[in-house]
C-alpha cells in the first residue's frame, strides 16, 4: 500500500484527495479556499464523516496547510509516509503529451508555455513549488489536462490560418479538461461492460467550465475547447466561440481599454454571467428563469451550444455508443440535462423522464430503444491524477529492480 497525493490547484482554490493505492481508497479530501488571504477557508471530508470546516488566518501555503490538517486527524503521522504527489497541469502544449515526473529542466520547459492557460497553469506551477518545499525528496508527478487530446488528427487541430503560426507559434487547438474526459470514458465502459477501445462516446464535462469530446477507440478525436480553456461551449464567465472580428470592431471602438481587458471580459464576465446579467451559477439562473428574460435566453444559449458540439460531434463519430454527463452541471443538474436529451430526440436518442431525475450515481437514463445510452457518471480528476502517479512510480521502481544482462 502506498499513499498518494493528488494536487488540483486553481487561481483561487485548491482540492487535496489522499489516496491509499493501488487499493484505490481515499483517505481524506481537501479543499482550500484562499480567495481571501487574511481568513482562509478550509474544509475536509473524511471517509463516512460529515464535512468539517476550518479558518485560518495564519500565513500558511495551501499545502501547509493540507499537510496540517491530514496529520491533525491522523491520517498521517508524518509527510514522508507520502509516496508520490500528481499534480494536475491545464496546459501542456505539445511540449508534453503524457504524464511525466516533475525535474528542474521539466520546470523550466512548462513555465515556458504559461501563456497558453494564464488563468491556470501559474497556479498549478505555484503547487508544485509549494510541494516541493515541503517534502522534497517525494516524486512529484505532472498529469496534463490538454495530454488525452494529443492524439487528435490535423484536422482536428489546425486552425485555418497560414501554417507558418502553428510552425513558429504552435498556434492549435489543445483543448482541455482531458483527465475528466479519460476518467468518465474508463468508468463508462465499465458500467456498460464493454471494453473502451470499442466504444464511441461523447463526453460532456459541464461545471464553471465546459467542454465536450468526441472519443473513439479510447482515444480523443476532438474536443470543443480550442488554444486556450477560452474557446468551445459558453461557460460560467467565458464566452465560448466568438468571431474574432467582433473583437476587432469592440476594440477600434473603443469598449475595452486594450487587449488585457479584452480578455479579461471573455473570460470573467462573459457566459451565462454575461448574458444573465444576474449569475454565474447556473441554479440561480435556472431559478430566475421564469421571471427574468435574460436568465432565460442565458439557459437557452447553453443548451443550444451543447446541442451545436452534439451534432457536430455525432457525425465526427458516425454516431454514439453513449453520451456521458458530468461535472457540476453535467451530474447534478437534471433539469439542464433534460433540455439538452429533448433536442436529441431526432437523433433516436430517448430519455425517461423519471430515472433521470436519479439521485444514485452513476446512471443510464436512456429508454430500452434509444441508439445511445445516456449516462451521468461522476468525474475523479484527483483520483485519474493518483492513479497515474502510482503508475509512473511503479513502473519506475520495477525498472530499478530488473537485472542489467
Amino acid at each position: 500500500m502506498k499513499k498518494v497525493l493528488s494536487i488540483n490547484s486553481g487561481s483561487s482554490s485548491l482540492k487535496i484527495s489522499l489516496f491509499s493505492m493501488p487499493q484505490e481508497e481515499r483517505l481524506a479530501k481537501i479543499m482550500v479556499d484562499y480567495a481571501d488571504e487574511n481568513n482562509q477557508l478550509v474544509t475536509i471530508k473524511l471517509p463516512d464523516q460529515a464535512l468539517i470546516a476550518h479558518h485560518y488566518t495564519e500565513k500558511l501555503t495551501p499545502v501547509e496547510l493540507a499537510l496540517k490538517l491530514l496529520k491533525k486527524y491522523k491520517i498521517i503521522t508524518q509527510a514522508t509516509e507520502i509516496a508520490a504527489i500528481g499534480h494536475r497541469i491545464v496546459a501542456g502544449g505539445e511540449l508534453f503529451h503524457c504524464s511525466t515526473e516533475i525535474t528542474p529542466a521539466m520546470m523550466i520547459k512548462l513555465e515556458s508555455i504559461n501563456e497558453l492557460a494564464p488563468l491556470h497553469n501559474p497556479a498549478n506551477v505555484a503547487g508544485i513549488r509549494d510541494a516541493q518545499n515541503l517534502l522534497p525528496g517525494c516524486p512529484q508527478i505532472a498529469v496534463f489536462d490538454t495530454a488525452f487530446h494529443t492524439d487528435l488528427p490535423p484536422e482536428n487541430f489546425l486552425y485555418a490560418l497560414p501554417m507558418e503560426y502553428y510552425r513558429k507559434y504552435k498556434v492549435r487547438k489543445y483543448g482541455a479538461h482531458g483527465t475528466s474526459h479519460r476518467f468518465v470514458a474508463q468508468q463508462a465502459a465499465k458500467l456498460l461492460q464493454r471494453s473502451l477501445t470499442d466504444l464511441k462516446l461523447i463526453t460532456l464535462h459541464l461545471g464553471s467550465g465546459a467542454s465536450i469530446s468526441a472519443i473513439k477507440n479510447g482515444k480523443s478525436c476532438d474536443t470543443s475547447m480550442g488554444f486556450s480553456p477560452l474557446t468551445g461551449l459558453m461557460m460560467s464567465t467565458r464566452c465560448g466561440d466568438v468571431d474574432p472580428s467582433a473583437l476587432v470592431y469592440l476594440l477600434k471602438h473603443h469598449a475595452f481599454a486594450d487587449m488585457d481587458e479584452c480578455m479579461k471580459i471573455l473570460n470573467q464576465r462573459s457566459g451565462l454571467l454575461g448574458v444573465s446579467e444576474a449569475s454565474r451559477d447556473m441554479r440561480e439562473i435556472e431559478r430566475e428563469a421564469e421571471i427574468n428574460p435574460q436568465a432565460a435566453l442565458a439557459v437557452k444559449m447553453f443548451v443550444k451550444k451543447i446541442c451545436d458540439y452534439i451534432g457536430a460531434y455525432w457525425l465526427e463519430l458516425g454516431g454514439a455508443d453513449a453520451l456521458v454527463f458530468t461535472g457540476g452541471i453535467g451530474e447534478n443538474d437534471s433539469h439542464l440535462r433534460e433540455l439538452v436529451s429533448q433536442r436529441l430526440e431526432c437523433l433516436g436518442i430517448n430519455f425517461q423522464v423519471k430515472q433521470n431525475q436519479s439521485r444514485n450515481l452513476p446512471f443510464d437514463f436512456a429508454t430500452a430503444n434509444s441508439r445511445a445510452h445516456l449516462l451521468v457518471i461522476p468525474t475523479d480528476e484527483e483520483l485519474m491524477i493518483a492513479r497515474d502517479a502510482y503508475n509512473l512510480i511503479t513502473a519506475e521502481q520495477l525498472s530499478e529492480q530488473m537485472p542489467v544482462h
